[in-house]
């Protein structure tokens, strides 16, 4: 789980592809296989009622307005699986124009009977954008990204509609996310933090719980570490992720 202060560079890169990947870079966004939006609703807002008295308003003294920031999303939660029968492939076809071979492979068995295949296609593709954007930002925070899961479904995406992603699920395979990795689960080698908060910090203990490393980063930048061959547990807090020096480590 995600540790409670990654609220630096990895979130805010993150947030920024969110907000910056609206439609899809290819073309083939929902408004091109007729997915239509939902006009925005809501209660009307009452004004006051006219049997109420109320009292006279007191000027207020003059302020300087407000300054309105926009607000920031949040990473996207992983989509709920849908129960149920799925649409035979045969039978996914958009509402409007057609959909591509890539598209129909991706589709193949993801829709749930009744819904609409471009709601299903447009997750995948705001997942490959989601990806290209923070490519262009900083890598290692895209790899850290799928590791963590914060952005969600990555590897049917990628495989599906974005395949030249693919160097960056390989490499999400073998990283180390906040956490403790014990046993099997540990691979030495040489690993790189990625986007580190400032209460970065970890310990690698060997047989018996024998402390054969450690150490903290306050300063949000990148470290290297060395997991030897007698590690037993790797633990690691504040640091968001490590990356692999090689693809294996």
């Amino acid at each position: 789980m995600r540790n409670p202060f990654l609220a630096g560079a990895a979130v805010v890169m993150t947030a920024a592809a969110l907000a910056a990947c609206g439609s899809s870079a290819d073309g083939n966004g929902p408004e091109a296989v007729g997915a239509q939006r939902p006009a925005a609703s809501g209660p009307s807002v009452p004004g006051p009622s006219a049997a109420t008295p109320t009292a006279p308003a007191t000027p207020a003294a003059p302020t300087a307005p407000a300054t309105e920031e926009p607000a920031v999303p949040g990473p996207s939660a992983p989509p709920a699986k849908a129960e149920g029968p799925r649409t035979p492939s045969g039978e996914i076809t958009p509402a409007t124009g057609t959909f591509t071979k890539r598209q129909k492979e991706y589709l193949a068995d993801r829709v749930p009977k009744g819904m609409d295949p471009a709601a299903v296609l447009q997750t995948g593709q705001e997942t490959c954008d989601k990806l290209r954007y923070l490519v262009k930002a900083d890598q290692d925070t895209a790899v850290g990204a799928i590791a963590t899961q914060e952005i969600p479904d990555v590897p049917a995406a990628v495989a599906g509609l974005c395949p030249q992603h693919q160097d960056l699920v390989d490499e999400a395979a073998y990283t180390y996310v906040d956490g403790t990795h014990t046993g099997k689960a540990l691979r030495p080698g040489v690993y790189r933090s990625a986007s580190p908060t400032t209460h970065c910090s970890w310990q690698i203990e060997g047989a018996g719980g024998k402390e054969l490393a450690s150490g903290t980063s306050g300063t949000g930048k990148s470290r290297k570490i060395t997991i030897p061959k007698s590690a037993r547990t790797f633990t690691s807090t504040g640091c968001y992720a490590w990356l692999p020096e090689g693809v294996k480590g």
